[in-house]
C-alpha cells in the first residue's frame, strides 16, 4: 500500500479505503458477494490481477478474511469486525454521490451488467411463484451483446444469465437501460414508467401486477438530488 507518511487517522484510513476500486470492492462485499467471480461481476472493469491485489491488501489491513468455501476448492471473502465498521463510510459515499453527482451520469456510465447484477441481488424470491420463475429483460440503448438478460429464480436462489437458459419465460420486460437505471436509483417510479409505456411488461398476469414490488428498493433511492 502507498503511504501518506502521516500519523493522522484520516491519512491512515485513506491508505486502506481510498485506493482505486477499493470502495467498490467493499460495496460488493457489503452487498453479499463472497466469491471472487461474483465480486468481479459487480466490478466488471477491474482486472482479475488488480482485484486479487486489492483483496490481499484488505486482508493485510484486517478488513477482509479469506477462507475456503464449502467445496474446499474455491475461496470466499468476508468482512471482519473492522471491515463491518466501514459500512457507514461506504453508505455516506453513496448518499453524497446520489445527492451531488447523479445528474452527471453519462452514457458510458450505464453498464447493463452492473445494473442486472444489482437486480439479481434485490429480487424478492418470496414474492415469486413457488416454482422456477424466469424473468427476461430486453434493454435498448446498450450493445447487442448486453441487450438480453435472464433472471432464473428457483429454491430461493437467483441466477443471472446472459445466454438464453432455455426455460419458458414467465415475465418479459422491455425498456431502455437509462429508464431502468433511473428506476433503480429512485429517480423514476416503477408504476410511473409502466403506466407511461417506458417499461413494457408481457407475461403471467400475476407477475405483471406484482412487478413494481418484485425488487428490494435501493437504500439510496429516497435520497434527493441537489444538482
Amino acid at each position: 500500500m502507498k503511504s501518506y507518511g502521516q500519523f493522522c487517522p484520516v491519512a491512515k484510513a485513506s491508505e486502506v479505503v481510498a485506493e482505486r476500486w477499493t470502495p467498490l470492492v467493499l460495496r460488493e462485499l457489503f452487498s453479499g458477494s463472497v466469491r471472487f467471480n461474483d465480486l468481479r461481476r459487480g466490478v466488471p472493469l477491474i482486472s482479475p490481477t488488480l482485484l486479487s491485489r486489492r483483496l490481499k491488501e484488505l486482508e493485510q489491513a484486517g478488513v477482509v478474511e479469506c477462507s475456503r468455501g464449502p467445496d474446499r476448492r474455491s475461496s470466499e471473502y468476508r468482512l471482519t469486525e473492522a471491515g463491518l465498521e466501514l459500512w457507514p463510510v461506504i453508505e455516506a459515499l453513496g448518499v453524497w454521490g446520489k445527492r451531488w453527482t447523479q445528474a452527471r451520469i453519462e452514457q458510458r456510465d450505464l453498464d447493463a451488467g452492473v445494473l442486472m447484477w444489482g437486480l439479481r441481488g434485490s429480487l424478492r424470491c418470496e414474492r415469486l411463484p413457488r416454482r422456477r420463475t424466469v424473468l427476461k429483460f430486453e434493454l435498448a440503448g446498450t450493445s447487442s451483446g448486453k441487450r438480453l438478460w435472464w433472471l432464473v429464480a428457483e429454491h430461493g436462489e437467483v441466477e443471472l444469465c446472459l445466454l438464453d437458459p432455455g426455460f419458458e419465460v414467465d415475465l418479459h420486460v422491455r425498456t431502455h437501460i437509462r429508464t431502468l437505471t433511473a428506476v433503480v436509483l429512485g429517480d423514476l417510479g416503477c408504476d410511473q414508467v409502466v403506466r407511461s409505456g417506458d417499461v413494457a411488461l408481457e407475461g403471467a398476469p400475476g407477475l405483471v401486477r406484482a412487478f413494481s414490488g418484485l425488487f428490494v428498493p435501493s437504500p439510496l433511492a429516497k435520497i434527493e438530488r441537489r444538482v
